[in-house]
């Protein structure tokens, strides 16, 4: 029943009721700190493999290659698991594997040799590249699309504060004007507000759009989709062996007698 209920956990990260929802809010704040974030993972990536290429003749920048791989998957999961945090999906199964035994006599390099994974590390890097890339875009577009909405909403009180400080008419030569529509200020007000609104509710939307296709970009649900095998498979595995080890096609004389005498 677990195998089974698995996948719809994994389906509640889709959020609704986007205006009244914490997830939504957490995730602006998500995107607004992904451009500096991404600025950083974008830097400790390219200036680690930069040393590391560097220092190779003097032995130092063997090392220190495959600590930036180690580095670069850290990140990696860190991305993951404030993707899951924010969008409440569960801890992903835990994988179990039997060959993962301590390696006693080898040092620290070696073990780090032994656990080095090159496609792993290739794609760490290139999430890592991409999440620089889609830091920046997703910022600009989640900015743009808010403060259009904000902007609308705030155009009432802004026009009143410049009519009355500055006596600027700001809504003097508006779409009204033009096409000869006589609306009062107030009227306009309404207006301005109620596409604002909705405006806000397209952006917030848009902003969970945006988490999505995030979640999709760093194999958020990678884990989910790898096929779990239970405990109790691993436990009785050793032991189904012992009854089959005897081949069915060997004859069986010498082990059955025929229950006849001659007469």
């Amino acid at each position: 029943m677990k195998a089974i209920d698995a996948p719809a956990k994994v389906q509640t990260g889709k959020v609704n009721w986007v205006l009244f929802n914490p997830k939504t809010y957490t995730t602006i704040l998500y995107l607004l700190l992904s451009l500096p974030l991404g600025i950083i993972y974008f830097t400790v990536a390219i200036t680690g493999l930069a040393l590391s290429i560097g220092l190779t003749p003097i032995f130092i920048g063997i090392p220190l290659f495959f600590g930036v791989a180690k580095l670069l998957q850290g990140i990696v999961n860190f991305e993951q698991s404030m993707i899951r945090q924010i969008l409440g999906l569960p801890n992903p199964p835990v994988s179990y594997t039997s060959n993962q035994q301590p390696e006693a006599g080898q040092n620290w390099l070696m073990r780090m040799v032994r656990g080095f994974d090159g496609a792993l590390f290739i794609r760490n890097l290139l999430l890592v590249l991409l999440r620089f890339v889609t830091g920046i875009v997703f910022f600009v577009i989640m900015v743009t699309v808010i403060s259009l909405g904000l902007g609308f909403i705030a155009l009432p009180v802004v026009h009143i504060i410049l009519m009355n400080e500055m006596q600027l008419d700001i809504l003097e030569n508006s779409l009204f004007s033009y096409f000869h529509i006589d609306w009062t200020y107030n009227q306009q007000y309404l207006l301005y507000v109620g596409v604002g609104l909705v405006l806000f509710w397209i952006a917030l939307r848009v902003v969970n759009g945006l988490m999505q296709i995030q979640r999709r970009i760093m194999y958020v649900d990678e884990p989910y989709q790898r096929p779990s095998v239970p405990v109790e498979t691993h436990m009785h595995a050793p032991f189904q062996s012992e009854y089959y080890d005897y081949p069915e096609d060997q004859p069986t004389q010498g082990m059955m007698q025929p229950a006849y005498r001659e007469l």
